[in-house]
């Protein structure tokens, strides 16, 4: 009995009420840590649900930029757009990605001069735009790496050019973030950020996205280029290069699974870390509570804060919109 008497140290002081929880709270997050990933169709009127994740659409621009404003009002500023391209304009080079009529760009001018207060990221990669459904340049069964390397800059060049603030690589190939920082900077572009998909993980949570946007790869997967989902000291690897090449952020995709990862990079760098909350995470979530099996509220807020707490800075995510109105709300 005598070694209950004299404890010290009780930790449930520090639990004891709602105040004082919220006092000692050591990981905060708020809509300013968000970012809301869009996925655009060419067309108009168009609210087209995905159905693998529910709540979230395929949007026309015109659909898109009053979707935009009503998150606004709920304190998110910060979007990334994803292009949902039709098979006719696909072809093996990717061409259309950079093309003056390309939708995609059409609407990022659109979007920008609507909400010039607005954080606008972008999607780099040839996946959206290749008839092969692959990150990067297809020839004889391989892809190419350097030779891709010329398209993802053209790419991000035309979206500088038609107003975004973030380029978002994708691809994982080699060089990448290097090639583009120097087409930016000699384009006039020095200013426009990179956000490099630093440790993009060959996953199997991405489902839902490929099927909202009819990206799947044509033939074999995308192991040879992105990361085995075995490997942590890689991704450090990753990062330096990245951070060498003119990185001003790097990202961890998915996030759930790989908290480990976020926490090794924020450690290890003094740039900013984001995390990608992945579709098929999401979409786990919203099945488990329309089954009732989980609280949805309560899992989204637990999923998020474990991202932040392992070292993210930005979290992009589907569920942006539903935790901005659950803030609100509290």
């Amino acid at each position: 009995m005598h070694k209950y008497r004299i404890m010290n140290i009780r930790p449930r002081r520090n639990r004891k009420s709602s105040a004082i929880r919220a006092m000692v709270e050591e990981t905060k997050i708020g809509t300013e840590h968000l970012i809301y990933p869009f996925f655009l169709k060419d067309g108009i009127r168009i609210k087209d649900e995905v159905t693998s994740l529910p709540g979230n659409y395929r949007w026309s621009v015109d659909l898109l930029l009053s979707e935009i404003e009503s998150c606004m009002k709920l304190g998110i500023m910060t979007f990334d757009i994803f292009p949902a391209v039709e098979e006719s304009l696909k072809d093996k080079f990717a061409t259309y990605s950079y093309r003056e009529d390309c939708f995609y760009l059409l609407a990022i001018r659109k979007i920008k001069e609507t909400f010039p207060e607005i954080v606008l990221m972008s999607d780099v990669a040839m996946d959206p735009y290749s008839s092969d459904g692959h990150d990067g340049l297809v020839q004889d069964g391989m892809i190419l790496n350097d030779e891709t390397l010329p398209i993802l800059s053209k790419m991000a060049v035309a979206q500088a050019q038609a107003g975004i603030d973030i380029i978002g690589p994708s691809d994982m190939m080699d060089g990448r973030v290097g090639h583009i920082r120097e087409a930016l900077d000699m384009n006039g572009f020095s200013d426009v950020s990179i956000m490099s998909y630093t440790a993009k993980y060959a996953s199997a949570f991405y489902g839902p996205f490929r099927d909202a946007l009819n990206s799947a790869p044509k033939m074999g997967d995308k192991k040879t280029y992105q990361m085995n989902p075995a490997n942590r000291r890689e991704a450090l690897l990753e990062a330096e290069l990245d951070v060498i090449e003119g990185a001003d952020m790097i990202m961890v995709k998915p996030a759930l699974c790989y908290l480990d990862v976020i926490h090794a990079l924020r450690e290890n760098f003094n740039i900013p870390v984001t995390a990608y909350n992945v579709s098929g995470e999401c979409a786990m979530v919203y099945a488990a509570s329309q089954r009732g099996w989980i609280n949805y509220e309560l899992a989204m807020t637990e999923m998020l804060l474990s991202m932040r707490r392992a070292g993210a800075d930005g979290i992009l995510t589907y569920f942006a919109k539903d935790f901005a109105k659950l803030v609100k709300t509290t």
